[in-house]
């Protein structure tokens, strides 16, 4: 009896301990995952639109960095819906793109990208802002030059970051693609919009287009 107990106890402790896997989510838990990344996009939204106003004084700075934000995550979360219908399909046999949902590695995704756009966006409404000096108002002029003067560093950042996220993407494993997918396409698109949409939008006539700042 002992000879046999004692094999039983043995083959328990030398065997793999493992678990079930849980492979579907009930409609209810997926809308409640929705809804909360919702929740948490707008609340950080929210928070940095305070935060910008109080930085810069202005309310005009903050709308437009809440605009950049906005088309980012909106890039985002287009770029996942595309890969729903896009994933199904393979190129000369591979699948060059995955099938993404909403979970919460693509949630983190999305924060990570809304606190990377807005660092990106107020290196240069900052470097605006020094530029107009005690102008009340942004030229044309003094945006243009606040643009070519941080470009380089705003190339050279995102380069590097998007090669990061490139081997992250291509090498992570499928557990973090996800989150991977959706920093790579809100970097390019955090890149664009700090650039080509937040820092023109602070642009108003105000004193015409004079370039001089008084010193």
């Amino acid at each position: 009896l002992a000879t046999q107990e004692f094999s039983l106890v043995k083959a328990a402790l030398l065997r793999e301990a493992s678990l079930d896997q849980v492979s579907s989510l009930s409609p209810k838990v997926a809308e409640n995952l929705a809804n909360t990344a919702i929740v948490a996009v707008i609340l950080s939204l929210l928070g940095m639109l305070v935060y910008i106003w109080f930085r810069f004084g202005s309310l005009r700075y903050s709308l437009c960095a809440i605009v950049a934000l906005v088309f980012n995550v909106s890039v985002c979360l287009g770029a996942i819906a595309l890969s729903v219908t896009l994933g199904e399909k393979t190129f000369s046999g591979v699948r060059v793109l995955d099938e993404f949902r909403i979970d919460l590695n693509v949630v983190a995704g999305l924060l990570t990208i809304v606190g990377y756009s807005l660092n990106d966006t107020i290196v240069i409404l900052d470097r605006i802002r020094e530029n107009r000096g005690k102008l009340s108002y942004a030229s044309r002029e003094v945006v243009n030059r606040s643009i070519n003067q941080t470009f380089s560093r705003t190339i050279m950042t995102s380069g590097t970051t998007i090669t990061s996220a490139i081997i992250l993407y291509s090498l992570g494993g499928t557990g973090i693609r996800p989150f991977a997918f959706t920093f790579l396409v809100g970097l390019i698109a955090a890149t664009f919009s700090s650039v080509a949409i937040a820092a023109p939008l602070t642009w108003s006539r105000g004193g015409g287009s004079s370039s001089s700042s008084p010193k």
